[in-house]
């Protein structure tokens, strides 16, 4: 099975997914507002649940540092703004298709 791994770049407002250190999807999300920026860092999924209701659209991918995670959205307007309490929004039909590729383990990085 191929290394998978995830990469969160601020500054383009992206998330890539690499397999063997090769990029084989990116995705716009929505990151955090200033006040309320997305932590940068190294991280992993500890959890995942479909369907978990409220803002966080059609699933959430819980990272290590507790309250953030990965998620929808049901506002599809705000993916590749500066919107979020901190956490990382996606389409729904984007966390769907990441979140069957990825396992609860994989590394998160952040970069600024």
């Amino acid at each position: 099975m191929p290394y998978r791994r995830i990469i969160v770049d601020l500054s383009d407002r992206h998330l890539y997914l690499l397999e063997d250190e090769i990029v084989v999807r990116g995705y716009p999300v929505g990151i955090g507002r200033i006040a309320t920026s997305t932590p940068t860092g190294e991280f992993s999924i500890i959890n995942k649940q479909a369907n978990p209701g409220g803002p966080f659209g059609a699933f959430w991918m819980g990272l290590s540092k507790p309250h953030y995670g990965i998620h929808g959205t049901n506002n599809p307007a705000s993916i590749g703004h500066l919107v979020s309490l901190g956490c990382i929004r996606m389409y729904n039909e984007d966390v769907l298709e990441l979140q069957a590729l990825v396992p609860i383990g994989t590394r998160v990085s952040i970069r600024p």
